[in-house]
C-alpha cells in the first residue's frame, strides 16, 4: 500500500532538533524524501557557530529507518542560502512538493528594554526566513504549473504561535513575527491557489529547547506515558497538511498540541457602533465605548497593570 507522501519531496527548516526534527521524521515515515535544514547553532538565541551536526544526525536517522534524506546547513534568513536550499531539493530529487517552515530563535525581553538588534534578529529569522524559502518554492511551483498546463502538488506549512493570538509580555519581537507569518500565509494561500498550492499555518505547543522556560512548570509524565507536550503530537498534523488529502485546506490557522487540533476562525466583529451624526465626537465615543468595555468579562480585556494569564493545556 502506497504511503500518503510517497514520491514527494519535502524541506523542513530548523529540523535538527525539537519540533522540526519530529516533523521531518514524520514526513519521512509517510514516504516523503526529506531535505533536513538546520543552521546548527548551539544557542536558542541564535548564538554559536553553525554546525552540520544536527541536520546530518536527523538525515542519518531517516536513512537508517529506510527513508531518503539529505542535510542542508544554512541560514534561511539569508535570501541566497534559502534559494540554495530549495535548489538542493530540486537538484537532488528533481522536484519540491512540500515546504515546512519551522526555523526560529528567541531573544526575549520586555518591550521597554528590548534592543534594536534583538528586535531585528528575531523578525529576520522567523518572518524573513519564512518569506525567503516561500519565495523560491512558489517560483518553482509556478513554473511547474505553467509547464504542466494545470495545478501541481505544492504544500506550505508555516509555524506561527499562540503568542500572537493571546499576547506574550516578554516577547514583542516573537509575537510580532508570528503574527506576520499568519499574514504571509494567508496572502500566499490566495496567490498560489490557482497553481494547486496550499499554504497553512500551525500554532503548536511543544516542549523543546525553545520553550523550556514556558513549560518549566508542566512536568513530564512519570509513568512512561507520552508527554502531552511532546513534539510528536504536532508532527502528524504537518504530515496531513502536506498530503493530497488536504487539498481543500488552504489559508487556515490551526492550534495543535497533546492530541488536540483546533481550527481558528478569522477575526470577527464583536460589536458595531454608528454615529448619530455625520461625524463621531469624543463625547459620543465616550458614551458608547466606555460602558461597553466596562461590562466585558475580565478575560476579554485588561487595563493597565493587569496581567493576562494563558494557562497552557487549558
Amino acid at each position: 500500500m502506497a504511503q500518503p507522501l510517497e514520491g514527494l519531496t519535502a524541506i523542513v527548516t530548523g529540523a535538527g532538533r525539537g519540533l522540526g526534527r519530529a516533523e521531518a521524521l514524520e514526513l519521512a515515515r509517510l514516504g516523503a524524501r526529506v531535505v533536513v535544514n538546520d543552521y546548527g547553532q548551539s544557542g536558542r538565541d541564535g548564538s554559536g557557530a553553525a554546525s552540520a551536526g544536527p541536520a546530518e544526525d536527523v538525515a542519518a536517522e531517516i536513512r537508517a529507518a529506510g527513508g531518503q534524506a539529505v542535510a542542508h546547513v544554512g541560514d534561511v534568513a539569508d535570501h541566497q542560502q534559502a534559494g540554495e536550499l530549495v535548489q538542493l531539493a530540486i537538484d537532488t530529487y528533481a522536484r519540491l512538493d512540500i515546504l515546512v517552515n519551522n526555523a526560529g530563535i528567541l531573544r526575549d525581553r520586555m518591550v521597554f528594554s528590548m534592543t534594536e538588534d534583538e528586535w531585528d534578529t528575531v523578525i529576520r529569522v522567523h518572518l524573513k526566513g519564512h518569506f525567503n524559502t516561500t519565495r523560491f518554492a512558489a517560483a518553482h511551483w509556478r513554473e511547474r504549473s505553467k509547464a504542466a498546463g494545470g495545478p501541481v502538488h505544492g504544500r506550505i506549512i508555516n509555524t506561527s504561535s499562540e503568542a500572537f493570538l493571546a499576547g506574550s509580555a516578554g516577547q514583542p519581537n516573537y509575537a510580532a513575527a508570528k503574527g506576520g507569518i499568519v499574514g504571509l500565509t494567508t496572502s500566499t494561500a490566495l496567490a498560489l491557489a490557482k497553481y494547486g498550492v496550499t499554504a497553512n499555518a500551525i500554532c503548536p505547543r511543544a516542549r523543546t529547547r525553545m520553550t523550556e522556560d514556558v513549560f518549566a512548570g508542566f512536568g513530564e509524565p512519570a509513568d512512561g506515558r507520552l508527554d502531552p507536550l511532546a513534539p510528536e503530537h504536532v508532527a502528524p498534523l504537518v504530515g496531513y497538511l502536506a498530503a493530497p488529502a488536504a487539498a481543500r485546506v488552504n489559508g487556515q490557522l490551526l492550534v495543535v498540541h497533546g492530541g488536540m487540533v483546533a481550527i481558528a476562525e478569522r477575526p470577527r466583529i464583536a460589536a458595531k457602533f454608528d454615529t448619530a451624526k455625520e461625524l463621531f465626537t469624543f463625547e459620543e465615543l465616550d458614551e458608547l465605548l466606555t460602558p461597553y468595555y466596562a461590562q466585558r468579562p475580565p478575560h476579554e480585556t485588561f487595563a493597565a497593570g493587569e496581567v493576562l494569564a494563558l494557562k497552557h493545556g487549558s
